[in-house]
């Protein structure tokens, strides 16, 4: 630990490092300019980095000289249980590689402390109408996950640093933001600035408290645990201004939705956002945990916001402890976190934002960024007429309505505005639509508290929204089946059913196998759409129904004032209801069970837990990048959903085939996401999404939907998984041409592993999601970038080409990937190596990040 620079903080007995000093040896007057990110990742390095990287890594931080290697050390890492149990079978994998070896497996463990936090795997088989639906969803959560929640208490057992909250408590991002995150760590007397990597794209949620948390994929969070540095480019950092105040009625949800449009027609992809101005001065942090939490849907690494009074009095309403908060507030004041000290900070990039702007809004179908004002609805043709016919579902019926996710039921606000919504439309006799699956999941146990003290929890149960699970649920695609006559009618009448969730992803095919496209909006507005029944319901001018005088009652009698509004939080959300939720959950309680043994005893019947094979055969040898032939040829905006799904698995498909043979029940099938700890169910999600458009399938003239691929060179068209078993077969080399923004969405391993494991040596696309492209390159695979003004449209690709690549693989080398046509022609196009570090040449050249460390491991030891 670096010592030169170490103070103690005043009105403690903790020390702390005087990175100002530190930057201003390097360059005086310097860190006055800093940004607040980097100002957190200089205290980062003087904390761990020794003299030599320390001054190198300051020195870039100051000059912002983005085309150099950066290190950073993350103080812990968060975990969800599908992401993070998969980090932990490969762990568990490692060891077994390890022990082969010769080498002690118990030495394998995180030496980085991981939180994981089981979330992910609960369905809403029994939805808001029913009572005991939290009971009935959890009872069917264990029977169906016991292999899975298995080995899960094996981990908490056998490796160290590992700690596991179970499942029915909460979010992972919403535990995080409300308990644990201490913004400030202590560690051997020593503050430093709390920062962490997490196993989920919305990791960000807690970049509203000052922390730097981002979204890896669990190969990335991996090395981190193991005791590596993050490296990275030095990201752009830019500016958001936020001026103005947000106009009445309007939510957090509407908000975030218009930014989120905003800010990807700004091309912040791989950017660190720091949001300031007397618009974000303003936000309450609940507020600020909307924006942060949707940073991957604008493609932003980082969502920032500083430290300041709001974050104070976020902290007290959270129950955290009186000191903890005083050594928040001290210690950002002292060491130049506190945000009035940033106002001379330099950006690369300014934009500006005026909240007062913001309309009520939707988004959808199929992406976040896809705002809609409520208000357009019609204008857009998402609104307009419909049959109303009895005992008939109607066109665009809203088949789920769900207030979900941390994006929303971690903002107060919004949830008591739902409730309030709900009370208003019971007095006038309003009612959900009996079509309409509705459900209500926080992602915290305090949600449930403070509806019950401000008397909402009845008036959400009456109209269908009681309490399913403390989980993801929808969000995450685990909608649970619908009743089967309704399924029945869909499919009878081929009918357009749509879903409006208050989640933050509405990816074709994600939330529901029969709903068509998804919405995204505010609490509020969906329980709106559950009264009324359809898309086709222009919610800002149409009727709801009638109250008891014949009157007409439309969305703006119902709607709660923003004064009513925050005087019900201010009067039901109470520091105690935290306190009472998060002090027993994380007391820690010593293990009096039985030990376990070092090594995981796989069970072979499994579908859900399986030893994973990347130490073996192919996987563990070189990657020729010679004659590959492409597996898929795709347009822009393929999402790591379309790559890997995580919905429901159907018997008709090719995981659903295997998961019967295993002799799993349909009714069982559960989710792809629960099955990735499987490898053998996993890959047969590879390129599952029904809504997948492969450009190499052309019926009609028109590109062909479904999960499909051309075979070469027979030219036959086969389904995806056909293809991939009979390239396996042949030991056939792979390739995938891609468009622009390639693996947007969750940081999904899979979506990684499973075009690896087919024999995907490389992918050329016009651009790459940050957390994908790191989760190729941890996998092996190699992520190529087409220069600009080149595509697969420019090169006439069809797919019946043979590919290789040329050059040597260092860091954003130029390499040559040479094209042979069907017809014997050879075109050499130039592209962009996007191995971006030379770390990241280091694991490539390995085989993965798992193969990388096993080498050092045995290397060290023998050593």
């Amino acid at each position: 630990m670096n010592t030169e620079f170490r103070k103690t903080l005043p009105g403690t007995r903790l020390d702390y490092f005087d990175t100002r000093a530190a930057v201003d040896a390097i360059k005086p007057g310097a860190y006055d300019t800093l940004p607040y990110t980097s100002r957190v990742l200089a205290e980062n390095l003087v904390r761990r980095c020794d003299p030599a990287t320390l001054n190198a890594s300051l020195s870039q931080l100051i000059e912002r000289k983005r085309d150099l290697d950066f290190p950073w050390f993350p103080a812990r890492v968060v975990c969800h249980d599908i992401l993070g149990q998969t980090a932990l079978v490969d762990l568990a994998g490692l060891r077994d590689a390890i022990a082969q070896q010769g080498g002690d497996p118990a030495q394998v463990n995180p030496v980085v402390p991981t939180q994981l936090i089981v979330d992910h795997s609960l369905a809403v088989e029994c939805c808001g109408n029913d009572p005991e639906a939290f009971e009935k969803n959890r009872a069917i959560e264990d029977r169906r996950n016991e292999d899975r929640f298995h080995f899960i208490e094996w981990t908490k057992k056998a490796f160290k640093n590992v700690d596991v909250i179970p499942p029915g408590n909460g979010i992972m991002h919403q535990i995080n933001l409300e308990k644990m995150s201490p913004v400030i760590q202590v560690r051997d007397g020593v503050a430093f600035p709390d920062t962490c990597v997490g196993t989920d794209s919305h990791t960000p949620h807690v970049d509203s408290l000052g922390v730097i948390a981002i979204g890896v994929g669990g190969l990335e969070a991996e090395s981190v645990m193991l005791g590596r540095a993050s490296w990275m480019r030095l990201p752009e950092i830019v500016g958001v201004e936020l001026t103005g105040k947000l106009q009445p009625g309007i939510t957090a949800t509407d908000m975030v939705l218009v930014l989120t449009e905003f800010l990807r027609k700004q091309k912040v992809v791989g950017a660190w956002l720091e949001f300031y101005g007397e618009g974000a001065a303003a936000l309450t942090l609940g507020d600020r945990a909307t924006i942060s939490n949707m940073a991957p849907e604008y493609g932003a690494t980082a969502a920032m916001f500083y430290i300041d009074q709001q974050t104070i009095d976020y902290l007290k309403l959270t129950g955290r402890e009186d000191q903890q908060v005083q050594l928040v507030e001290n210690y950002a004041k002292v060491s130049g976190l506190w945000g009035d000290s940033l106002k001379g900070a330099q950006y690369e990039r300014n934009l500006s934002f005026d909240l007062s702007s913001v309309v009520r809004n939707m988004a959808g179908p199929s992406n976040p960024h896809a705002r809609v004002a409520t208000s357009d609805l019609a204008a857009k043709g998402i609104a307009g007429q419909w049959d109303n016919v009895p005992g008939q579902m109607p066109d665009g019926a809203v088949i789920i309505a769900a207030i979900t996710s941390c994006t929303n039921t971690s903002n107060p606000r919004n949830v008591i505005a739902a409730g309030l919504i709900a009370r208003n439309a019971n007095k006038l006799g309003l009612a959900r639509k009996p079509w309409v699956k509705s459900s209500l999941a926080p992602g915290s146990k305090t949600v449930a508290l403070y509806l019950d003290e401000a008397g909402l929890t009845d008036e959400l149960e009456q109209l269908g929204f009681g309490v399913v699970g403390f989980a993801c649920t929808t969000c995450n695609g685990m909608s649970g089946a619908l009743d089967p006559k309704i399924q029945q009618e869909i499919i009878d009448r081929d009918l357009y059913a749509t879903a409006v969730l208050s989640g933050n992803r509405n990816f074709d095919g994600r939330i529901h196998p029969y709903a068509k496209q998804a919405f995204l909006a505010s609490p509020p507005l969906v329980v709106a759409y559950a009264i009324a029944g359809t898309i086709r319901f222009d919610i800002e001018k149409d009727v709801l129904g009638l109250d008891a005088h014949g009157n007409e009652i439309r969305l703006k009698d119902i709607w709660p004032s923003d004064e009513e509004i925050d005087a019900v939080v201010k009067a039901a959300v109470k520091p105690e209801q935290f306190r009472q939720v998060y002090i027993p959950m994380f007391a820690i309680h010593e293990d009096t069970g039985p030990k376990v043994e070092p090594l995981y005893d796989w069970r072979p019947q499994s579908t859900y837990i399986r030893r994973p094979p990347y130490w073996e055969g192919a996987l563990a040898g070189a990657r020729p990048l010679k004659g590959m032939r492409p597996l898929a040829v795709l347009p822009d905006n393929i999402t790591t959903d379309h790559l890997s799904p995580s919905n429901a698995i159907m018997l008709d498909s090719a995981a659903g085939e295997y998961l019967a043979k295993m002799g799993l029940p349909e009714v069982d099938f559960n989710s792809y996401a629960t099955h990735r700890g499987d490898h053998l169910t996993a890959q047969r999600a590879t390129f599952a999404n029904p809504k997948l458009f492969n450009e190499m399938v052309i019926e009609d003239g028109k590109v062909k939907q479904g999960s499909l691929t051309r075979l070469e060179p027979e030219g036959q068209v086969v389904r995806m998984w056909e293809a991939i078993e009979t390239y396996m077969d042949r030991k056939q080399p792979l390739i995938i041409i891609a468009g622009a923004d390639y693996g947007q969405g969750s940081s999904r391993d899979w979506a990684a592993k499973g075009v690896r494991l087919a024999g995907v040596e490389a992918i050329a696309a016009e651009g790459f999601e940050r957390i994908h492209r790191t989760n190729l390159v941890g996998m092996g695979v190699l992520p190529l970038e087409f220069m600009p003004g080149t595509d697969r449209k420019t090169l006439q690709i069809d797919g019946s080409e043979t590919y290789d690549v040329i050059g040597e693989r260092t860091p954003r080398a130029t390499l040559t990937l040479v094209i042979t046509r069907k017809n014997g022609e050879r075109v050499e196009v130039p592209v962009t190596c996007r191995l971006d570090t030379a770390e990241e040449v280091s694991i490539y050249e390995a085989g993965g990040v798992l193969q990388r460390f096993a080498q050092d491991f045995l290397e060290s030891a023998t050593a």
